[in-house]
């Protein structure tokens, strides 16, 4: 392209850079600046502080990581007990010991165990693991001896209140609530009872389990497992290991105890390939788990030629499961690998989130791509970046105190020897494309994998099980017939003299504080029933109104028109109703701050539910003590149905602002978010409390 810049500049120009050419010499020579990095050295083991070992007298294992550069102090005391050792039946007990060990003491409430490790800027924490239980805690080193006089008070003296112990119960069924909305918990839970079968790691908390939970129960467990012989206690940071030992035998000295050998059932031997189906009525997508047991001994090197064939696969971003499946395919917002490891046997899994339309496809894919790292060598390209990325991150895990003495006690828990840490890098170096293969070929088995797939069962089953034999069980975990999943018509018979106009105002409470509001308002006009409802929520600018009409005798859904804005994207939902299908448009804000317009035009069945009618009509639901029932309801936002079940759970009291109820506590789930409802006992019944499970969010009445 000819330059339009005018001849005097580009002369003026040309005079600059030879002035400049003369005062500067002659070009510098290429060798000065070379086009390669130079080759990289040999690796060295990783430097790494000296590990100052001694045994107390209780049969405890001291550790000292001396590290003086920063006056911080980190304690990690780890037992040889954890979640493996809850009772049949009582599972969630180690992890309730742990939540219930800091919230008092004879000496210190929950409220002053808080306040002091936290007046010195300090951390304070217990939990249990599958295999261990640890007490930790993090400090200023000036503050040492404080801080083993408060861990030693927790461990040794934890009273486990009561009301504590109500309040961890009542957080864990809420989880345990939002669990069965939560396809990715869904898949773990029964991919590790797949996998494990009756050994303690396959077996999961349950409401059931909870509440039979006691403190009786939570002070055995702790008195009879949590003792020091075979127990490590590593400090790692500020300290010599002559202040370590003083202050141990000080706080520690006295604690006796080993805990008990425990046996175990053994995990179900190898089978051929299958697929368990958790049936999720109108889900969008799929959550695909894939793996079997796998054990990686160290001493042999499987370990570490594991890392790198699992890295290649499926560790990190730059693996061939998110490459393929994400940015070849464009399936998945990301796919993955790993292998845990389990003091009695790991596991590989691998794993990816689909649309549902290629659930199938995808899950091919992600086994053959499992086969072809058993049988193709590595390229050289790929395991240079495996085992730099390997190498080059493992420093930044032991970077803190904390992080060290985390290191520390692992590798000696899992029989590693310290010496792991220290050569880990060394080690994953040195591993060749032949050990990677050969180790995939011993670890990776998709021949008799444990595949779990959580999604819409109707619309899954026949793909599936022209991959593998499927079988099919709900997000309770009970079996269902192939025949179960397609939805059936059910006209619930309901109560119309519970049908009644009113208009009632709810507060929307956030952490006890009074965020929005919520109108409701039924209309009952002969057999035609008009259902409204306006959301106001100024904080996050939204304001919906919904209106929905309805025959009731008996059911059938007529019309819903809902308007939203919400900071200032506005959008809109128009339904109707009629000759058995449902069509219209169903708009949804986006985080992009686009509006999403779903097209509907769908067959639905007869005493289907639109979603928006759910709550105005729950008081005309059969209600009674223990009663339970499933309603199929149409969700515009997903144009598609579902089942709903609603289980009468207890008969008790409730106090809203608008006054004390004897109510019925109804547990919905099934949907995208289960939730507890509060309807009144006497009639005409009204809802007089919502509560969506795991959000600390309520609508109570007002008036």
């Amino acid at each position: 392209m000819r330059s339009r810049l005018p001849n005097a500049f580009r002369l003026a120009g040309l005079t600059l850079l030879l002035a400049a050419a003369a005062i500067l010499g002659p070009p510098v020579a290429h060798a000065q600046f070379p086009t390669e990095p130079p080759p990289g050295g040999e690796l060295r083991p990783l430097p790494f502080p000296e590990v100052q070992q001694v045994k107390l007298r209780n049969g405890l294992t001291l550790l000292v990581v001396e590290n003086r550069r920063l006056p911080i102090l980190s304690i990690r005391l780890s037992m040889r007990a954890g979640s493996r050792e809850d009772p049949k039946g009582m599972e969630g007990l180690a992890s309730m010991v742990g939540e219930l060990m800091t919230k008092g003491t004879p000496r210190r409430t929950a409220d002053q165990v808080a306040a002091e490790i936290e007046g010195v800027g300090g951390s304070l924490s217990a939990a249990a693991g599958a295999d261990f239980f640890s007490v930790f805690t993090t400090v200023l080193s000036e503050n040492a001896e404080m801080a083993f006089d408060l861990m030693s008070d927790v461990l040794l003296n934890a009273t486990y209140p009561e009301d504590e112990l109500e309040l961890a119960r009542t957080r864990t069924l809420s989880a345990l609530q939002v669990e069965k909305s939560s396809p990715g918990s869904l898949a773990g839970r029964y991919f590790q009872q797949a996998l494990y079968g009756d050994h303690p790691y396959g077996r999961q908390p349950t409401e059931e389990s909870t509440k039979d939970l006691t403190r009786e129960a939570v002070r055995n467990w702790a008195g009879a497992h949590l003792g020091p012989e075979g127990s490590l206690l590593v400090l790692a940071g500020d300290i010599t290991l002559a202040d370590g030992r003083r202050l141990a035998e000080q706080y520690l000295g006295n604690w006796r105890g080993k805990a008990p050998t425990v046996r175990y059932a053994s995990p179900p031997p190898p089978r051929p390939t299958a697929i368990t189906l958790v049936h999720r009525p109108g889900s969008s997508q799929s959550n695909i788990l894939v793996g079997n047991l796998a054990t990686r001994p160290i001493g042999d090197g499987t370990y570490y030629a594991v890392e790198v064939a699992n890295k290649v696969l499926g560790g990190g971003v730059d693996a061939r499961l998110f490459m393929i499946l994400r940015e070849q395919k464009s399936w998945t917002y990301g796919a993955y690998s790993g292998v845990p490891t389990r003091k009695d046997g790991g596991y590989f899994q691998a794993s990816a989130e689909v649309r549902t339309t290629v659930t199938d496809s995808a899950l091919v894919e992600l086994m053959g791509q499992i086969r072809r790292i058993r049988t193709e060598a590595i390229p050289d390209s790929e395991m240079a970046a495996a085992k730099g990325y390997l190498v080059g991150s493992y420093p930044l895990d032991i970077q803190t105190p904390q992080q060290i003495a985390s290191q520390v006690a692992s590798a000696i828990l899992l029989d590693r020897g310290i010496d792991f840490v220290r050569t880990y890098g060394q080690k994953v170096d040195a591993v060749t494309p032949t050990q990677a293969m050969a180790a995939a070929r011993r670890v990776f088995r998709p021949d008799s994998a444990v595949v779990v797939v959580v999604g819409d069962g109707q619309a899954l089953y026949d793909k599936l099980r022209a991959i593998a034999p499927v079988t099919v069980i709900d997000v309770e975990g009970k079996p269902l017939a192939a025949e179960n999943l397609t939805p059936k018509a059910t006209a619930l018979a309901l109560n119309l003299d519970q049908v009644v106009s009113r208009r009632d105002s709810f507060a929307m409470v956030v952490q006890g504080n009074a965020m929005g509001s919520v109108v409701t308002e039924t209309v009952r006009d002969g057999d035609d029933v008009i259902i409204s409802e306006l959301v106001s929520l100024a904080v996050m600018g939204m304001r919906q109104e919904s209106r929905a009409t309805l025959a009731v005798g008996p059911i059938v859904m007529k019309t819903v028109d809902q308007t939203m804005d919400l900071r200032g994207q506005k959008a809109e939902t128009h339904l109707v109703y009629a000759g058995g299908r449902v069509s219209g448009t169903a708009q949804t804000p986006q985080p992009t701050g686009e509006i999403e317009t779903a097209e509907i035009d769908t067959e639905v069945l007869a005493g289907v539910l639109d979603d928006n009618v759910v709550q105005g009509l729950l008081p005309a639901f059969p209600l009674a003590e223990g009663a339970e029932f499933t309603v199929n309801v149409f969700r515009g936002g997903e144009g598609s149905v579902a089942p709903l079940t609603f289980k009468v759970a207890a008969v008790e009291d409730v106090t809203v602002p608008a006054g004390t109820f004897s109510v019925f506590r109804i547990e919905m789930t099934g949907g995208q978010q289960p939730a507890t409802f509060y309807v009144t006992r006497d009639t005409p019944r009204r809802v007089v409390k919502m509560v969506p499970a795991g959000q600390p969010v309520s609508l109570e009445l007002v008036k």
